[in-house]
């Protein structure tokens, strides 16, 4: 039963989003400055590189990141295929590529290039997932939708409708996805985040894998 990794490599050349921290992997401890162990400190934000939104990214009040289902995050998923010029993944798009019954879709579009660049710098013109298709993908009672880039919305977008659109129906949003060489169909999704408690609690990063059932 082959195991794909989709998950992005956290490190300091890692971009992220503008406003968001960068990240910083630096030597807390070393070998080198004569202490007994090596001890790396991190310092990320929780929606660095492969990571959830919880519905308390976008709606104040609402669950954290601790408090998704474990239901949601591990199970089958669809993985669809986006034209290399889509620039949106739109509702007749997605209609037409939906299997009925489905509960976790994740969308492979031409952002998964961006990560394998030589020097990954951070696109403002990444595919996104049009809001129309957020709504009726939510009507359709999936538990996760995953893209793979840093936002599953539309680049400057000030009113975060796509999000709210998910996150107001308890749909988990996983974002910066790597689906190089993932061919499309059906996989089981195992996405863990970190399991943070804080009275924050928006997101965190994931590991990520996908595997065939043969």
């Amino acid at each position: 039963m082959p195991v794909y990794d989709v998950t992005v490599p956290v490190s300091n050349e890692l971009p992220t989003w503008p406003s968001d921290p960068g990240v910083e992997i630096t030597a807390w401890r070393s070998f080198s400055a004569g202490d007994g162990v090596n001890v790396s400190m991190l310092n990320l934000g929780a929606h660095t590189g492969t990571h959830v939104d919880a519905p308390a990214h976008f709606i104040e009040g609402a669950a954290k990141v601790e408090s998704l289902s474990l239901d949601a995050l591990i199970g089958e998923a669809l993985v669809i295929e986006v034209p290399e010029d889509a620039t949106a993944i739109y509702e007749e798009f997605v209609q037409k590529h939906f299997v009925p019954g489905t509960e976790r879709v994740i969308f492979k579009t031409r952002n998964s290039a961006f990560w394998n660049e030589a020097r990954p710098q951070f696109h403002t013109d990444y595919t996104y997932l049009d809001l129309p298709a957020a709504r009726w993908l939510a009507e359709q009672g999936i538990k996760l939708v995953g893209i793979d880039y840093l936002s599953i919305e539309k680049y400057a977008s000030e009113k975060h409708e796509t999000h709210l659109a998910l996150l107001s129906r308890s749909v988990v949003i996983l974002e910066g996805l790597n689906l190089t060489g993932i061919v499309p169909g059906k996989y089981e999704l195992i996405c863990l985040p970190l399991r943070l408690r804080s009275n924050k609690g928006d997101g965190a990063p994931a590991r990520v894998v996908l595997r065939t059932f043969v």
